[in-house]
């Protein structure tokens, strides 16, 4: 695998050489053998000005630690890997109470908020000021998605240094989509063509940007996770699992009518199904599951810590996931880590991978027909997920990202 280096710690002709080097495969090599030899690593900054998906931007929840966020994860990823992380995010994510981080995280106060909102565009004179006044210190600048002004500076400023990290394959609704379109048929091809490359999260999202500019991968890095927080096991109960907040466009609902049909089958009429998460729906959902008689076969066990999720999830049959809206959802590699196959939506960014390597199902819409399917033939899905499962985690993801990251030009 390839390591790139921090600048301080090679020679000053090395590092002079290093666009040189990049070009000429051979140089290449021996380069990184060379800085591999000699434990040397990268200072990386990522710049995710979105830490929380917020609903409503008028009406924003109180943060009690950013340590559960997807991006978190991954930069340990690179920690764990021997690299120097700074994560550069929006001050209004920052949580109400102190935390101390593995990494340098930096909270940006947000600028014109009226116009960019830090729920949606968030704008920081002071991240394009701090960018400008450091970015030679960086070896590395992993900005997520081409819609942001903050990943709009890093490609001004850094471009050679900076990779773009897409998640989004599908244009923003906001606005009949016009801003989206305006920016990704001219912002996206004028300012970010000298850019090192962009990394789709996804085969939709390499898809979608693939449109509006050559210099995508034709690889992807999905969201890595913590794999030793979700032990795999094969031995699982009579159990179905759903784990999201209980809010309208998680479509819970839906997994419980469709959970109904399944009941009323004698052969599994026993199965239970666990609601894990809390939300403003729980109390028409308790309804949904009353009026269906369905008391002794459904549990909402509300919020539950990582690791408590993880033990439920990898003891159930299948995670039912049923989003009408929602991309790149963390309990779906967490669910493959712990062998537990996954029955979804095929709006989720996973979908592909999850159908290519028969690890579940991902349909448009999925019905008790599929829920059966995944009951019948569990050995074989949980199988498949125990055998992919290091390739769900952060330290995979942050060194396949270095890797495609030193081969592009």
């Amino acid at each position: 695998m390839l390591l790139l280096h921090r600048t301080e710690s090679i020679s000053k002709s090395a590092a002079q050489d290093l666009t040189f080097v990049i070009k000429h495969p051979l140089k290449l090599y021996i380069f990184t053998t060379y800085l591999h030899e000699n434990n040397s690593y990268m200072n990386i900054l990522i710049i995710n000005p979105i830490l929380h998906t917020i609903a409503n931007d008028k009406m924003w929840p109180e943060f009690k630690t950013i340590k559960d966020t997807m991006i978190y994860g991954m930069a340990l990823g690179f920690i764990k890997l021997g690299h120097t992380v700074t994560l550069a995010t929006c001050a209004n994510y920052k949580p109400s109470r102190l935390e101390n981080y593995d990494f340098d995280v930096i909270f940006f106060k947000s600028n014109i908020s009226r116009i960019a909102k830090p729920a949606r565009l968030p704008f920081s004179w002071d991240f394009i000021k701090y960018l400008s006044n450091n970015h030679q210190k960086f070896d590395l600048v992993v900005a997520s998605e081409c819609f942001q002004l903050y990943t709009l500076a890093a490609s001004i400023i850094c471009p050679s240094k900076t990779v773009i990290w897409q998640e989004m394959n599908l244009h923003q609704r906001i606005m009949l989509k016009i801003p989206s379109k305006i920016w990704h048929n001219v912002v996206v091809p004028i300012f970010m063509r000298q850019i090192r490359c962009i990394i789709p999260r996804s085969v939709s999202a390499k898809e979608f940007i693939s449109q509006y500019t050559c210099r995508v991968s034709s690889q992807t890095v999905d969201h890595g996770i913590d794999i030793d927080k979700f032990p795999a096991s094969i031995h699982k109960k009579r159990q179905l699992i759903s784990s999201s907040r209980l809010i309208v466009r998680k479509g819970v609902d839906g997994i419980i009518r469709n959970f109904n049909c399944l009941h009323k089958i004698t052969e599994y009429s026993d199965i239970k199904l666990i609601i894990a998460g809390r939300g403003p729906e729980e109390s028409n959902l308790r309804k949904i599951v009353s009026d269906n008689n369905l008391n002794e076969y459904v549990e909402f066990v509300g919020f539950l810590p990582r690791h408590e999720l993880g033990k439920m999830i990898s003891e159930s049959m299948a995670l039912l996931i049923n989003t009408s809206q929602d991309l790149n959802i963390v309990s779906i590699p967490e669910s493959i880590s712990a062998g537990t196959p996954v029955l979804t939506t095929s709006l989720t960014a996973l979908s592909s991978f999850i159908n290519t390597n028969k690890l579940g199902i991902a349909k448009k819409t999925w019905t008790e027909n599929e829920m059966i399917d995944i009951i019948n033939n569990n050995p074989v899905y949980s199988e498949n997920c125990c055998n992919i499962r290091n390739q769900l985690s952060s330290q995979y993801a942050a060194q396949k990202i270095i890797d495609i990251a030193m081969t592009q030009q």
